[in-house]
This record gives structure tokens, C-alpha cells and sequence, in this order.
């Protein structure tokens, strides 16, 4: 289900121009909103012209908008704007702030000017800096331009992504399986610096559970999901026992109020039900519910901003960067053993065994093909963290076990030197579509530095800035 977002819209003025025009700009840009279908609160109900100019209003806007719920607000800086207003209410709200203002018209032939919005957005944007508010600047354009739908609709991704950030509880199922050391994570510092929560229950609670869903056939759902999207190429028992590790894991997300989970996918839970993981971990990915392998919590938390910034309309998928292409030389297999979701296979998985084990319950697919893909990875150490984040483009390659796909990037010596020198891992996410720009912008707010592992970052900003 696509994610919903609300915006705060804050026309804004300033008495040494027009106030009619301001009005006149406020109901167009409004009428603009509602024909791209964005869902805003309005402040008409403030005051009398439904404006911002007052600082008495700043504390009434900031409590409406906390009523309503809203996600991210746009200052809308209609003739000039007051700037320090806008900076005490952006400020307060603690929000997303896109700061933006319609292109002034021509003089009038007397020479007097009834706006001048984009004066007003530099004040604004130096006052904000001064609050130390962070802000997403969209180039002073027409309402009816193709860049005003485009920004406004990115700025929204920006927000789902912050908000999902800022919301993130992880069902840590088990402790890092003992040779994962790439996979520790600072528990502590990810909740004093990002409010990133864990929630961590031994895998004997995941086991149990699943043991219970078995002998009641309690995960009827499930095991049809499977039946119906998968060639089972393994035993019934071992069939309702991914289904009910599913269920199991779904019922523990619930429990805990979490968003995402990370798995012990290995030793000790094939000890106990005789099954991998993986195909249960594709039946929740499908849900939009990121469950991720060998317990890697910075890579959950990849996979919830990956699905925010395509605003949760598409399923990411959570691979090892494992071998080099055969034949290209900047050519790299993104694989795992088997829990992406079916929704990014190319053809009907099948429900088999994974590549390095014995034991059933993985599934095997290529992924669909794509010339846009965007690569990225939360991590951190020493008490730095960042994002590594950029393109990629799918190609053909030899056919393996598991769920993979060949990828293209512009200089894979370029990657591959930074994944190792760090703070990277062998674990990356992926999804379709280019969301390097909004990635990028919605760091500043994350409080994460963007790391971009091909030059591109001028061709970035000319995006975010209108080019």
C-alpha cells in the first residue's frame, strides 16, 4: 500500500508588498495542491487572511498541525514572506520544511512590483540556517511548471522516509550468528542518536511460537501465499513450517510494535525446525514488512528507508555484493539465499534449498530486469554513520541458486573500494528506480552523511535545485 503523507501549508507574507496578490497566490497555489491530488492543512482558520505574518500565530499553526498529523510543512513565501515566523514555526514543528516561492511576474509599467518572493526565500533560508532548522529548497518556479509537481512530490518521499526513520522499532529475532562480526551494531547509540529502537527476543520465542501455529494449522494464509506464488519443490512438513515461522514472525512484529525485524537465519533455528528461513522472510517482505538475514540491523533499517523513498509502492530486496561478473568488468552478482520477495521475481520462484545449505525452505529467482536501480547501505562505525548510495542497471548473466540479480554500476573498482575501506559491509538493499536525489536530500534530516560511490553528487544538487 502506498504511503500517505500530509503536508502543512504555510502561505506566508510580508506588509511592504501586496497583500491581495499574496491572497490571490495563496488560493492558486492552494488550487495547485488539490489538482495534484496532495493532501494538506491549511491555515485559513488562523487568522483573517489565513496567512503567515504574525508571530501570535506561530503557536496556534504548530498545535493545529500536530492535531492533524501532519508529515512535513511547505512555506509557500506568496508576496515576500516573514522570514523569522517561518523560522520559529519550522523550528517548533521539528518537521521537513520545503521552502519555496512562485516566480515573480513582470514590473508593472509604472515600474512598481507587487511581490518578490524570491528575495524573500533568501532571507528565509538564512534565517533557518540561523535556527539551525534543516530545510529542502525548491527553485523559485511557476505553479504550473513541470519542476513545482516534481519537487513537491519528491519532498514527500522525504517526509515518508524521515518519518519512517524517526519511527523505526526492530524485531532483533536472536543474536548475530557468531561469525557475522560485520553484522554487531552499537544498540545504544542508535537510540541516542536516531531514536532507532530494538526489540529483541530469543529465537527459542520465534521457535515456540511457530511450533504452536503448526499444531494448530494456524497459518493457513500463508501456506496458500506459497501454494500459490511458488513451485514447492519441498516436504509438506517442512512447507507448513516456513509458513508458520511466518506467521510467527509477523505475530512477534505486532507484539513489539515493530516495523522490520532481523533473523538468526543460521545454525541454531535449523536445529529447531529443521528449516531456512528465507522463504518466510520473502512472505513478509512481500507485506512490506522488511525482514533481513544474520541478524543485520543497519541493514533492516537500509530496507525501511529504501521502501519510503519509493513511498512503499514497490518491495525492496536485501542482497550480498558476493562475485564479480563473468564477462563485465563492472559487473556484480547481488544475491542471497533465497528472501526476496515474489514480487520482484522475474518468473515463478521455486521453494527449494539454498545454495550453501542442506536444509529446505529458500527461494530460488532471478530478479526482474531494470535499467534503473538504486543501491544503498546504512552503516556505521566509531560513532560515524552514512549512507552509501547510488545507480545501478540490471544485465544479463550465468544462472544461479537463490535469489539474485547481474548488475552494471559506472566503475565497480570505484565500489568496491568503499565498501571495504568502510564503514560498509558485504550487505547492501536494492530497489527499483532512481531514488539517489531523494536518498540524498532526506539525510540532512536523518543526521547521516549521504555517500555517493560514483561522482555524481553535482548532477544530484542540479536535480534537487531544478535542472
Amino acid at each position: 500500500m502506498a504511503a500517505k503523507i500530509k503536508l502543512g501549508f504555510v502561505p506566508t507574507r510580508r506588509s511592504v508588498f501586496s497583500a491581495p496578490d499574496a491572497l490571490k497566490y495563496r488560493d492558486l497555489t492552494a488550487q495547485r495542491l488539490t489538482e495534484l491530488g496532495i493532501d494538506f492543512v491549511d491555515i485559513k482558520d488562523i487568522n483573517s487572511e489565513g496567512l503567515l505574518f504574525a508571530d501570535e500565530d506561530v503557536a496556534k499553526i504548530a498545535a493545529k498541525f500536530r492535531r492533524e498529523g501532519v508529515d512535513g510543512i511547505i512555506l509557500a513565501h506568496e508576496n515576500f514572506g516573514t522570514e523569522y515566523v517561518c523560522a520559529r514555526l519550522a523550528k517548533e514543528l521539528n518537521l521537513p520544511v520545503l521552502l519555496w516561492g512562485p516566480r515573480d511576474e513582470r514590473p508593472l509599467p509604472d515600474g512598481r512590483r507587487l511581490r518578490d518572493s524570491q528575495c524573500g526565500l533568501f532571507a528565509t533560508g538564512k534565517v533557518l540556517r540561523r535556527f539551525q532548522v534543516k530545510f529542502t529548497y525548491l527553485s523559485n518556479c511557476r505553479l504550473t511548471d513541470p519542476l513545482f509537481e516534481r519537487g513537491v512530490r519528491e519532498f514527500m518521499a522525504v517526509c515518508n522516509i524521515v518519518r519512517t526513520f524517526r519511527h523505526t522499532r526492530i524485531l532483533q529475532m536472536g543474536p548475530r550468528p557468531f561469525d557475522f562480526w560485520t553484522t554487531m551494531c552499537n544498540e545504544g547509540e542508535l537510540l541516542e542518536k536516531f531514536n532507532i529502537q530494538l526489540s529483541p527476543v530469543p529465537l527459542s520465542e520465534v521457535v515456540l511460537r511457530a511450533r504452536r501455529i503448526m499444531e494448530q494449522h494456524g497459518a493457513g494464509d500463508e501456506l496458500k501465499f506459497l501454494q500459490d506464488n511458488t513451485v514447492v519443490k519441498i516436504s509438506p512438513p517442512h512447507l507448513e513450517a516456513v509458513a508458520a515461522l511466518a506467521r510467527s514472525m509477523k505475530e512477534l512484529i505486532d507484539k513489539y510494535g515493530c516495523n522490520a525485524g532481523a533473523i538468526q537465519c543460521w545454525t541454531a533455528l535449523q536445529d529447531e525446525l529443521g528449516i531456512m528461513p528465507c522463504a518466510a522472510n520473502a512472505i513478509l517482505n512481500d507485506m512490506g514488512i522488511p525482514i533481513v538475514c544474520e541478524t543485520d540491523i543497519h541493514g533492516a533499517i537500509t530496507a525501511l528507508i529504501a521502501e519510503a523513498a519509493v513511498m512503499n509502492e514497490t518491495r525492496s530486496f536485501f542482497a550480498d555484493w558476493t562475485v564479480r561478473h563473468p564477462d563485465n568488468e563492472n559487473g556484480e552478482l547481488l544475491q542471497h539465499c533465497g528472501p526476496w520477495p515474489v514480487s520482484v521475481a522475474k518468473e515463478k520462484p521455486e521453494l527449494t534449498c539454498p545454495i550453501a545449505f542442506k536444509d529446505e525452505g529458500s527461494l530460488s529467482a532471478e530478479a526482474k530486469h531494470s535499467d534503473k536501480l538504486t543501491l544503498m547501505r546504512f552503516d556505521g562505525d566509531n560513532g560515524e554513520y552514512s549512507m552509501l548510495l547510488g545507480n545501478a542497471r540490471s544485465v544479463e548473466g550465468p544462472h544461479i541458486l537463490g535469489t539474485y540479480m547481474w548488475v552494471e554500476v559506472e566503475n565497480l573498482n570505484r565500489l568496491e573500494y568503499k565498501i571495504v575501506t568502510g564503514p560498509y559491509i558485504h550487505h547492501c538493499v536494492g530497489v527499483y528506480g532512481d531514488v539517489v536525489p531523494v536518498v540524498y536530500e532526506a539525510c540532512k534530516y536523518l543526521g547521516i552523511t549521504p555517500d555517493l560511490y560514483d561522482p555524481i553528487e553535482d548532477q544530484v544538487k542540479a536535480h534537487l535545485y531544478g535542472d
